[in-house]
Parts: C-alpha cells; structure tokens; sequence
C-alpha cells in the first residue's frame, strides 16, 4: 500500500483526467454530489469535443473559459430549491451545488477559437485542432 495517495484522500494525484483530481470543495470542505459532472471527450480530425451532461441547468448557469493558455475549465452550480414550510421532503437524490472539471488541452488545439453550445441538458465545447505542418522535403542533386 502507497503512502502517496493516502495523503490526498486516497485519489490519483498522477492522472489528470481524473474528476476526482478536479472535484471542487465548498466553504465546509465536502464535495459537492453534483461535482463529478460526466465528461466525454472526443478528437475528430478537426477538433477535441467535450460533451458534458448537466440536466436541468440553464446555459447562464455554466461558464466555459480557457485559462492559462490551455486550460479547458467547465463550471457552473445548481441552486438548492427554495423550501417552503408547507412542504416536507423525503427524499432528495438529485446532485446540487458547484461543479468545476478542467482538461489540459493538447498543443494543437485553437484556443482562440472555442465554440460552446447547449441543448436538452448537454453542453458540447468544440475546440478546433491547427493543420498539422506537414515536413517539407527538398530533393538534393547528386553530384559526380
């Protein structure tokens, strides 16, 4: 048994696609139950596309934002409902709180150029990949 991750609460420090690695804490240092919002990611010959499932969230609660040059950083929250004292719950499953997940782009990707949408619960970010610079070759004359 390593030491090494029971320091950081048994998770990966080495895998950065990890969603733990990412997970968010609030004020009170718990994990918000809506922190591990389900990412996939894609590379098609023209773009990396991430797609993330976040039913129930309107596209002004999520922010999509490149930082430090690479950094893709999806975040967002779902508000607690508001309780009314005529009301008694019995049981509450769905995730709240604050979400944040962030990707390490690859060199190739166009950070200036990142495209996002929403539809029905999914945001899907398309972030465009530059030509791949193909070697140039030069023909030598031989000589003699």
């Amino acid at each position: 048994m390593s030491l090494i991750p029971s320091l950081f609460g048994n998770r990966s420090v080495f895998d950065p696609f990890s969603s733990d690695v990412w997970a968010p804490f609030s004020s009170n240092n718990e994990i918000s139950t809506f922190a591990n919002a389900q990412v996939d990611w894609k590379e098609t010959p023209e773009a990396h596309v991430f797609k993330a499932d976040l039913p129930g969230l309107k596209k002004e609660e999520v922010k999509v934002e490149v930082e430090e040059g690479r950094v893709l950083q999806i975040s967002g929250e779902r508000s607690v409902e508001k309780e009314d004292k005529n009301e008694t719950w019995h049981r509450v499953e769905r995730g709240r709180g604050k979400f944040l997940r962030r990707f390490w782009l690859p060199e190739n990707a166009k950070v200036d150029q990142v495209k996002a949408s929403m539809e029905n619960g999914v945001l899907t970010v398309t972030v465009p990949k530059m030509e791949e610079k193909k070697p140039e070759v030069k023909s030598v004359q031989i000589t003699g």
